[in-house]
């Protein structure tokens, strides 16, 4: 199977940093005064993080990847130096693959290699699954029990990977596309924007058939009249992968269509 992964043109790449917010798994790192990929594991190939390079030092290349082998994955962590295999390591650590982590420390031990102390890293925190209590926070936006609320919803399914690409409801449409967490943190997501949309979601980073998704919404593109694309999407780095998946989509049908696109906060706000 090939598999996507991001590839960084180290003679591009200036160690800005501008790269790590946008990496969706917390998967890039500068290190040594370049932007590193330290663990092909959490890479999921989506591109969020390519936009946000000033000096087009990242691209996605396709390449055929065997079942994932920590071992394998080793021996081009190890060319990076100490610090690569530190970070990597600690990677594997915040995720909760002890599995791997072993499978790591084993391969250091039989090239003799030393293992990195570990005591002294700080948890990554990827920022998409950080946690936070919302309890306490104000909501100023329908918080009487006197508001009546109706629904703007148009289609049905609703959900990317149950949709008939050739359904009646996608003929002239205006589509709307959001991140699956968006309808739960925006109050007003109905009136604001559903009304006299079709809706279409999905999640760009839990969802696992993503080539299908961008041949689903290439297809269309290419059958169907879209007459706007809205995309709503998440403060998280991960939700990035909402455009990335659209615009290739896009680029496949050879369509040229104007998105608006909509970012909400964890809070319940438009950023």
């Amino acid at each position: 199977m090939k598999r996507r992964i991001i590839k960084i043109d180290e003679d591009k790449c200036t160690g800005c940093g501008i790269c790590i917010p946008d990496c969706p798994e917390g998967a890039l790192q500068v290190i040594d005064g370049k932007a590193r990929l330290i663990s092909d594991l959490f890479c999921d190939g989506l591109g969020a993080c390519i936009k946000a390079c000033p000096e087009n030092a990242m691209e996605i290349e396709e390449r055929e990847a065997e079942e994932y082998d920590e071992s394998k994955v080793m021996v081009n962590i190890v060319k990076g130096g100490v610090n690569v295999i530190k970070a990597h390591l600690k990677h594997l650590k915040d995720h909760g693959e002890n599995k791997l982590f072993d499978e790591a420390v084993k391969y250091l031990k039989d090239n003799n290699l030393e293992v990195p102390n570990m005591e002294e890293n700080k948890a990554c925190g990827c920022p998409g699954s950080m946690q936070r209590d919302l309890r306490n926070q104000f909501r100023g936006e329908n918080n009487s029990s006197n508001v009546q609320m109706h629904s703007e919803l148009r289609n049905w399914p609703i959900q990317l990977k149950l949709v008939n690409p050739n359904a009646n409801y996608f003929d002239n449409s205006d589509l709307l596309i959001v991140a699956d967490c968006v309808p739960f943190s925006y109050p007003n997501f109905h009136s604001r924007f559903l009304k006299d949309k079709t809706l279409l979601m999905f999640c760009p980073k839990l969802d696992s058939d993503i080539d299908g998704y961008i041949s689903k919404l290439a297809n269309i593109f290419t059958e169907k009249n879209i007459n706007s694309v809205t995309i709503v999407r998440m403060e998280v780095p991960c939700c990035g992968g909402v455009e990335t998946i659209v615009r290739k989509a896009l680029e496949i049908a050879q369509k040229n269509i104007i998105i608006k696109e909509y970012t909400i906060s964890i809070d319940g706000s438009i950023i």
